[in-house]
């Protein structure tokens, strides 16, 4: 699931301000098809797997350190891991655990300390002096930048409810119900399929829960027609198909649009295919939907030459080891 989000991210990277139009006039009709260069090289993870990797190591950490029990405690770990990576970004907050927050080893990775196009909401909730939550947000931001990031939520079976979760640490940086709960159904959707429901059930199942929950009719409508027109669509959808859904900046699109390429496409190659050429958010929708695939399919349905391109893979692959044994009952295979 983690290097299916990063491939989709890094092969998204290099389109993700371009137009359909501009997309086909730099790579031909199809589109891009395989990993260009973006911030000086083939296979560069942005923001979303930055962000993805000290997601992981937050809940990694949590597991080990008795001061961060429970929810709370999983939730405050995870926002000291994304003060980490606001360091790398050459940035600061006035947050109290700033200064104190360099625990891991991710802080030491040098490729890490590099600008990939941050995310305008999470730089400034993490520059505010308080941590955001669903009850108290910082903004009403519903963009995409909590959705992104959230995979290893889903991955960690030590947690029971990753839905919850999920919504709890999206929401320290992005504070409307849409932008917090997308991130939610993306998590329980990964718990489900690493688990080994098929996608779409797992889809179906994360649907369910999200209409649970007040202010869900908007993510919930995007994510239902994601799901119906996958299926009305199989094997034969375009990038226009793609469009319809919107440009992927906010939240439920961004969501839509990778729950439609994953269920939409015959594999994992061809639904990160899909999912990034479009005139929008490309690497975030790219990842996204490689995050849901990862997770189904395992690493074995990801095209090995883009896995050799790819920036930081044994620091993923790490990462997931770590993230697996800190987490009991977690699905390892994935």
């Amino acid at each position: 699931s983690l290097l299916g989000g990063a491939v989709g991210d890094a092969l998204g990277a290099p389109i993700e301000f371009e137009s359909l139009d501009e997309i086909r006039a730099h790579f031909g009709a199809e589109g891009l098809l395989e990993p260009a260069p973006a911030f000086g090289r083939r296979g560069a993870i942005t923001d979303d797997t930055q962000m993805t990797l000290f997601t992981a190591e937050g809940l990694i950490l949590a597991a080990r350190d008795p001061a961060f029990l429970g929810r709370s405690g999983l939730v405050r770990s995870v926002h000291r891991a994304y003060l980490r990576w606001l360091r790398t970004q050459g940035e600061h907050s006035p947050h109290p655990t700033f200064e104190r927050s360099d625990e891991g080893w991710l802080l030491g990775v040098e490729a890490l300390h590099s600008r990939r196009d941050p995310g305008n909401t999470c730089l400034s909730a993490l520059r505010a002096p308080r941590m955001g939550s669903p009850e108290q947000p910082l903004n009403s931001s519903k963009g995409c930048g909590g959705v992104m990031r959230i995979a290893p939520i889903g991955l960690a079976g030590a947690i029971g409810d990753p839905f919850g979760a999920a919504c709890e640490i999206a929401a320290i940086t992005h504070g409307h119900p849409t932008g917090f709960l997308a991130a939610g159904y993306q998590a329980l959707a990964i718990r489900e399929a690493a688990a080994g429901a098929p996608l779409l059930t797992a889809c179906q199942e994360a649907l369910e829960e999200l209409c649970r929950h007040p202010g869900h009719e908007d993510c919930a409508a995007a994510v239902e027609r994601a799901i119906a027109q996958a299926a009305n669509g199989r094997g034969e959808a375009s990038p226009e198909d793609v469009e319809s859904f919107g440009e992927g900046w906010v939240a439920e699109e961004a969501l839509a649009i990778a729950v439609f390429c994953a269920l939409a496409a015959p594999d994992l190659e061809s639904a990160l295919r899909l999912a990034v050429n479009h005139g929008g958010d490309s690497d975030s929708t790219g990842a996204i939907a490689g995050n849901l695939l990862g997770a189904s399919l395992g690493d074995a349905a990801i095209p090995p030459r883009w896995l050799a391109l790819l920036e930081l893979r044994e620091e993923i692959l790490r990462l997931a080891e770590e993230l697996a044994g800190s987490s009991p009952g977690s699905p390892r295979k994935k």
